[in-house]
């Protein structure tokens, strides 16, 4: 229990360190030394959990996408479906991950450390709401990837505006007005877990 908690601080440790050097270095010019001095390791402690720098991002990347996946599900996860004229803003959780991850996305989006995550972040979306999605009514004609890279991109470009700003709103105020786009007159959408 111990070693798994030691191994889990050392690999947060390393994590952070990687965010806090690519928020003012070029990912390609971060060196190992300089990850593990941030972290106050050293670097046997570094290569006992990973071969290269790529590694330890790529692992950061699979956390953040694992916790942005049950971020986004967060609204129905004890429910057989969510209807969106029925959302709170208190049931709409990927802002605050979107927050709790602030420094990763600042980053990832300020910096070309990874190509295309953006494009990755958006295939999520499109997955997640391909898999959960139902179209109702007027809306059944309309082909349902269409529809989901619609939102995908829509949703991934509120975020985008939000990282920009430099969270300027809070997570809140971000899930207040996502309600306000989405229950716009017409919007009539219902989502259903797989």
């Amino acid at each position: 229990m111990a070693t798994d908690r030691r191994i889990n601080k050392s690999k947060q440790a390393l994590k952070d360190a990687l965010i806090l050097r690519m928020e003012t270095s070029d990912f390609k010019k971060i060196t190992i030394t300089e990850i593990v001095q941030h972290a106050n390791l050293n670097r046997g402690t570094f290569y006992k959990h990973y071969d290269t720098k790529e590694a330890l991002l790529e692992e950061l990347i699979d956390d953040v996408m694992c916790d942005l996946i049950e971020s986004y599900r967060a609204p129905y996860l004890h429910s057989d479906a969510l209807v969106i004229k029925e959302l709170t803003a208190s049931k709409i959780k990927i802002f605050e991950h979107v927050y709790s991850y602030s420094k990763f996305y600042r980053a990832i989006v300020s910096s070309n450390a990874v190509p295309g995550i953006q494009h990755k972040i958006s295939d999520v979306f499109k997955q997640l709401s391909r898999d959960d999605m139902e179209i109702l009514g007027t809306t059944s004609n309309v082909d349902r990837d269409f529809v989901s890279s619609y939102y995908a991109h829509a949703l991934l470009g509120l975020i985008l505006e939000w990282i920009n700003s430099g969270f300027k709103y809070t997570p809140a105020y971000m899930a207040e007005q996502l309600i306000a786009i989405v229950t716009f007159p017409g919007a009539d959408v219902k989502l259903k877990q797989g």
